[in-house]
């Protein structure tokens, strides 16, 4: 399915943290050349093994840009080469730091409240009260609001198809899991509910709003928040790709419902200038987009499960590098792949983008080098902290969903944690103490701290993304075994059935007539089950997009277990009303089946499977 490419942009900030890096003292601002040197050399590697067409750079430092450039083609079919002044690449989630930044606007000026109930805000709709405690904005910034995650529908194919803002909103309003401020769930809903706040509150659309107080004060020319990409830039809008079959195939332009959370296109140098705006505290040039104070508070740690572990500052994500505390976002889009990185204590900040879905392998061929040849450093030790004990069992992402078919990604992409000898083994790797209640992964640098949340819950928050551990029913394990005997019971009814019908004829035993239609509505129910099973395998393994709702294909799909469960009643019914009727191994392997139907059942309605989570 297409959410497990989606998720590779989520976890291209996680994975650049994994490789080791050597400890040595803090440089200087580096110069153009030096610079250049690095980029042609990494992009050349880069880009050829991951089968990435073109790449655009920018770096600033000092309040200037030191260097950009443009790699490879924006256009394969038109042989249009990257430049950094002119290729609009789409930034995916990088849109959400403007979005951020809009939302600290209206904070300074006195519109919006960082710590008020967000429904204050809203007129048409309203966030339902699940928890005691509302949702702030603060919440939204830092993707603590306790949303599920959802992906079915937030693209569109044409600009036609694009509802308005806050109808999307209302109409797909995610469920609350979990209460506010208890760990970090990233959340697309959070920030577009943020960006309409803005809009409602400033009485702008999102994209001129951003247009006007953001993209025109910061010299921005050649970027946009529109949706299609506005006609005097549409010309240089990058395309980007896939590669299969040695062949690069171009992915299509895909409206985004949910525009603050990724709807902007943007070149590195316009890139450039934004960085250049946070580094400065606001200022750019003689222009300000924010206050001194508040781009300082902006830039101030504003959530982390565990304070030794990186979090959120009001928006941007924290990562850890080389001991530099950074300040970034990345964004994956239909092909695109980007990341910005600031790093305050160097002045220095980064921002790359790549338009091929090799784009996040890429990545870490680039810039973890890139902090090792310009900020080399070595983490420091964490001091303090509380003796957590790690809950061994099955941890799934806190980016996930609960009350549609996307639920079961979380079965797939569950992982066990264990405790062996006092280190932790968990996603494929070994964690070793560094700290009470802290584990450093071995060979690398990423930290991961067990958490208890507020509601009781098992969490693990690591320098990357949050996992919350799920109950025992939840478990892979569990559910394979589930399927396993659905799957060995409906087999025996499949293949048997037809093999005691020719028994009976040859020894002429008559069968009363309601017996019969049980026995047969029960083989039914058997078929419609497997063939679930078989084809709903496929599709998981598949490339299914779900971006623009659920396909036609999976709709009929997913017919097929409300057809099992119509199945299944009515054979139960006939069972009961024939009992009499039939022998005592009959009874008993009709029993055995129809157990197994029923837990294949349990399995489609626990995991939102019957067709009506659509």
């Amino acid at each position: 399915m297409y959410l497990f490419r989606l998720m590779l942009a989520a976890v291209c900030a996680a994975l650049v943290v994994l490789v080791p890096r050597p400890a040595a003292a803090a440089t200087d601002i580096p110069d153009r050349r030096a610079l250049a040197d690095f980029f042609d050399a990494a992009m050349a590697d880069g880009l050829a093994a991951n089968h990435v067409p073109g790449a655009v750079v920018s770096v600033v430092g000092g309040g200037k840009i030191l260097f950009s450039k443009g790699y490879g083609l924006a256009d394969v079919e038109n042989r249009r080469p990257f430049d950094p002044d002119t290729s609009l690449v789409r930034i995916a989630s990088i849109t959400k730091l403007f979005t951020w930044t809009a939302v600290m606007q209206q904070v300074q000026r006195g519109r919006l409240d960082l710590k008020a109930d967000v429904n204050r805000y809203l007129t048409a709709f309203r966030v339902p009260e699940t928890y005691p405690r509302p949702i702030t904005l603060q919440d939204l910034m830092d993707h603590t609001a306790g949303f599920e995650d959802r992906t079915i529908g937030v693209g569109s194919r044409s600009r036609n198809d694009v509802p308005p803002l806050g109808d999307y909103l209302a109409g797909n309003m995610p469920a609350r899991v979990r209460p506010p401020g208890e760990v970090s769930a990233y959340s697309n809903y959070g920030a577009a509910l943020a960006g309409y706040i803005v809009s409602q509150v400033s009485g702008q659309p999102y994209d001129e709003y951003v247009r006007d107080h953001i993209l025109e004060p910061l010299a921005m020319r050649h970027s946009t928040a529109t949706e299609p990409v506005p006609a005097p830039l549409a010309a240089d809008l990058a395309r980007s790709y896939d590669y299969e079959d040695g062949a690069y195939r171009r992915k299509p332009f895909v409206f985004d419902n949910l525009a603050p959370d990724g709807s902007i296109s943007a070149t590195a140098n316009d890139m450039a200038h934004f960085m250049i705006a946070h580094l400065r505290d606001g200022r750019f040039g003689d222009r300000r987009i924010l206050d001194e104070p508040t781009a300082r508070l902006m830039h101030r740690r504003s959530f982390a499960a565990d304070p030794r572990v990186d979090g959120y500052a009001h928006g941007f994500k924290e990562q850890t590098f080389n001991g530099h505390r950074v300040l970034m976002h990345d964004g994956g889009w239909e092909g695109f792949q980007s990341a910005l990185l600031l790093v305050p204590d160097a002045d220095l900040g980064l921002f790359v983008s790549m338009n091929g879905m090799g784009g996040a392998d890429a990545a870490v061929d680039v810039i973890p080098p890139f902090f090792d040849r310009f900020l080399p450093g070595e983490r420091a030790a964490p001091d303090g902290g509380a003796p957590v004990t790690p809950v061994e069992g099955f941890y799934k992402l806190t980016r996930s969903a609960e009350s549609s078919i996307e639920k079961v990604v979380a079965l797939t992409d569950s992982t066990p944690l264990r405790v062996e000898g006092g280190k932790l083994v968990f996603r494929g790797s070994t964690w070793s103490p560094l700290g009470p209640g802290l584990y450093q992964q071995d060979g690398g640098t990423q930290r991961l701290a067990p958490v208890t949340g507020g509601s009781g819950a098992a969490y693990v928050a690591t320098d990357g993304p949050a996992y919350q551990r799920v109950p025992w029913w939840d478990t892979p394990p569990v559910n394979a075994v589930v399927v396993l005997l659905f799957a060995v019971t409906a087999l025996t009814a499949v293949l048997g059935l037809p093999v005691a019908a020719v028994i009976r004829r040859v020894r002429r035993r008559p069968v009363p007539r309601v017996w019969r239609a049980g026995r047969v509505l029960t083989w039914l129910a058997a078929v419609a089950g497997l063939a679930f099973v078989v084809l709903f395998a496929l599709v998981l393994t598949g490339d299914t997009s779900i971006l623009y709702g659920v396909p036609a294909d999976v709709q009929v799909l997913l017919a097929l277990p409300v057809l099992a469960l119509a199945l299944t009643a009515t054979a139960i019914v006939t069972t009961v009303r024939g009992w009499r009727h039939a022998g005592v191994l009959a009874r008993g392997h009709q029993v055995v089946v129809l157990a197994g139907l029923l837990a294949f059942l349990w399995f489609c309605r626990h995991w939102n499977l019957l067709g009506w989570h659509l």
